[in-house]
């Protein structure tokens, strides 16, 4: 069975930003790992924002093509997503993260390809690691 990956921002980012320090990681991760990459709309709004004007199009084509797929309903995972936030408040914990750390919960076998290292402290189901592609 092969591995479920999920996207948060950090990864998308630096796949469409050239002058992103990890910008080669992720056009090696891109290249290796299975599409679609799932993720949820905080996920995209926040890299649509941190993107800029200059990114737009990428992320969108992304989106388009169905390299990225939108598989999360916050209105459904609303309560648990918001533990979760409340949990990692002294993190912070964006709602973007907290949406990622809940859809590794709902997954048999997840892999979060991320930059953001506060993926080393969150915990899915309360104690479990979260399994991550980092650079």
């Amino acid at each position: 069975m092969a591995r479920t990956v999920l996207a948060d921002s950090g990864f998308l980012v630096a796949l469409l930003s050239r002058d992103d320090q990890h910008h080669p990681w992720a056009v090696a991760q891109a290249t290796r790992v299975p599409r679609p990459w799932l993720s949820c709309e905080a996920v995209v709004s926040e890299s649509f924002h941190l993107l800029g004007r200059s990114g737009r199009q990428g992320l969108s084509e992304l989106l388009q093509r169905g390299a990225v797929a939108l598989r999360f309903d916050l209105a459904d995972e609303l309560d648990a997503v918001l533990g979760l936030m409340e949990k990692y408040a002294e993190v912070p914990m964006s709602l973007a993260d907290g949406c990622l750390v809940r859809m590794t919960e709902t997954l048999a076998d997840p892999v979060l390809l991320t930059t953001d290292g506060d993926f080393r402290i969150y915990r899915r189901h309360s104690r479990q690691v979260i399994p991550l592609a980092m650079p």
